[in-house]
Formats: structure tokens, sequence, C-alpha cells
């Protein structure tokens, strides 16, 4: 698509919206959200910007393929259930927190963690699809 006006919002768009899906992710703790939408809205930010400045220009700016983020996000997933395992000899997936809260984010703990490798998973899995699908059409 050749719009000027397309082009120019979503320069603008895309940090806004990766950050209010980090918003998104920190908030999903205590209310609705967390790591699968904010991975969902993060995924359509990048995808509004390949549509409107093209597939190549939004590959460059994420600097490594979308598929990389699937086993990061994996292992941050997989690490933070053995945590408590490990930390406190405490049962698989139980969550474990600091002692101190942070004073934007909160307490921090495992399921922190989870999310936010739920978010990379969910990132890489629907970019990977997108620009496939993108590419081959």
């Amino acid at each position: 698509m050749k719009s000027i006006i397309l082009k120019t919002a979503s320069n603008y768009l895309l940090p806004l919206l990766l950050l209010f899906s980090v918003f998104v992710l920190l908030r999903g703790h205590y209310l609705p959200g967390g790591g699968f939408i904010g991975g969902l809205v993060a995924s359509i930010a990048f995808v509004l910007h390949a549509f409107a400045n093209g597939l190549s220009n939004t590959k460059n700016l994420l600097r490594v393929h979308p598929g990389f983020f699937i086993p990061a996000g994996l292992t941050l997933s997989l690490g933070s259930g053995f945590a408590p395992m490990v930390l406190k000899q405490l049962p698989f997936m139980t969550g474990v927190w600091f002692k101190d809260p942070i004073p934007v984010i909160g307490m921090i703990g495992s399921p922190l963690f989870f999310d936010i490798g739920v978010y990379f998973v969910v990132i890489g899995v629907s970019l990977t699809i997108i620009f496939t699908i993108s590419e081959s059409a």
C-alpha cells in the first residue's frame, strides 16, 4: 500500500502499541490481560508497520527472525516453572515472589516471568506465521 497517511501513522503507532502491549503484559497479574494478549498487541503493531512500510523494512526493524522469540520464551516460561523447585523445594509452577515490591511494577515473581515467556512465544509464533504468509503471497 502506498498511503502516506498510513505510513506516517504507523511510524508513530508502533512505539505506542508496543508500550501498550507491555502495559497489558504487566497488568495481567491482577486484572484481565497478560502475556498472551500483550503478545498479540505487539504482533499487531509489527503487522501494521509491515502493511504500511513493507515487509523488508519491518524485518530490518526487528533485526532477528521472529522465530528466535519462540525458544527464548519457552525457556523463560519453563525456567519460571522450575525455579520454585530449585530455589525453595516447592512444587512445579508454584508462585515465588521477591520480598520487596518495585515501585512501578509491583511484586515481581515467577508468574511474571512465565507471562513474559508467553509474551515472547506469542510474538514469535504469530509473526512467523504472518511473515511467512506475506512472503509467499
